[in-house]
């Protein structure tokens, strides 16, 4: 079976072709207008995904060295997301289902993302918990099958990648946040700056961020302008801030579970900082991440869900449209 999937839950234009499980090419292009902009401009977005989604899914084929005929089904993201981003790779998939007379699978892109997991380690077994961390999200999920899933904690207010962007836009580097941050923290003293780790009170395993921004927004308005070195040590203080409270929460929550098996999945997941202190911290357990590309938003997960979906028959017609705040539950 070959299934082509289609991701613009937002700014990265991705397709990818899953053949029998395995992903045989897969293209991510990120729009790097928005770094202009220190966000993600909606509209921009969108148009954007309406010149790049040709080209991509082309060369996606031509990667995986089939035609469009081999392709037995697609899949494509419906939510959440950007409306007029979903809109524009929903529309695209249907027109090319229906021209080519194959089924269209909608997926939740959070799902994917935590199925992005099989792709990395295909003997992974149930149950597990999943740290789902990105711009958008960052969530807790105890999982002991396809579509069988309890929520744990989740955040009450900003996510992490949402503090990422937002405390380097305050601290005056680039988008998208996350790995300025990472890249510009290295030599700096995690420790130099005590910034705030909210709701760490006992079996708490909900997550809060937006007290921290404030925090780091204070203080840089509170000091003159800080040396390289000084800076340098903020800036890890602060990663180290949001690590801390992560890793504490899967800690948690494993202990919650009883589980033995943790994976960790969305953009956050690449960072090397929180992936080192799981492993320091969660000795005796097995932790599985995506490679980095399949962290961020990426057509692989989607094609591999995809088919998944199309083989138990977990899927609507082609009346099915875009639906931002779908949510895993």
């Amino acid at each position: 079976m070959i299934i082509l999937g289609i991701e613009t839950s937002c700014d990265e234009t991705a397709a990818a072709i899953c053949k029998n499980g395995e992903i045989i090419s897969s293209i991510i292009s990120q729009q790097i207008i928005h770094s202009n902009y220190g966000g993600v401009v909606p509209e921009l977005a969108s148009r954007e995904h309406e010149l790049l989604l040709n080209h991509v899914i082309n060369k996606t084929i031509e990667q995986a060295q089939i035609t469009l005929s081999d392709i037995d089904a697609i899949s494509v993201t419906q939510g959440p997301g950007l409306n007029g981003t979903l809109l524009t790779g929903i529309c695209f998939a249907k027109g090319l289902g229906y021209g080519l007379g194959i089924p269209v699978v909608p997926v939740n892109h959070l799902e994917g993302h935590i199925f992005a997991n099989f792709i990395a380690e295909p003997s992974l077994q149930y149950p597990f918990v999943c740290l789902l961390v990105s711009g958008g999200h960052t969530q807790l999920w105890f999982v002991e099958g396809i579509e069988k899933y309890m929520l744990l904690g989740e955040t009450r207010d900003d996510a992490a990648g949402e503090a990422f962007d937002k405390g380097a836009r305050i601290l005056g580097l680039g988008y998208p946040g996350g790995p300025a941050i990472e890249k510009e923290a290295k030599g700096g003293n995690p420790l130099k700056i005590k910034f705030p780790r909210s709701f760490l009170g006992k079996d708490n395993l909900e997550f809060s961020f937006s007290g921290l921004k404030t925090s780091l927004l204070y203080f840089m308005d509170g000091i003159e302008e800080p040396s390289r070195q000084f800076k340098i040590d903020i800036i890890a203080s602060y990663q180290q801030a949001i690590i801390d409270v992560l890793v504490e929460k899967v800690r948690r929550a494993l202990d919650y579970t009883k589980a033995t098996t943790c994976v960790i999945a969305g953009g956050v997941a690449a960072n090397q900082c929180l992936r080192n202190k799981l492993k320091t911290i969660l000795k005796g357990k097995k932790i599985i991440f995506p490679e980095p590309k399949f962290c961020t938003d990426n057509g692989a997960m989607i094609s591999y869900l995809g088919e998944l979906k199309l083989k138990s028959n977990k899927y609507s017609e082609l009346s099915f449209s875009a639906k931002p705040n779908l949510k895993l539950l």
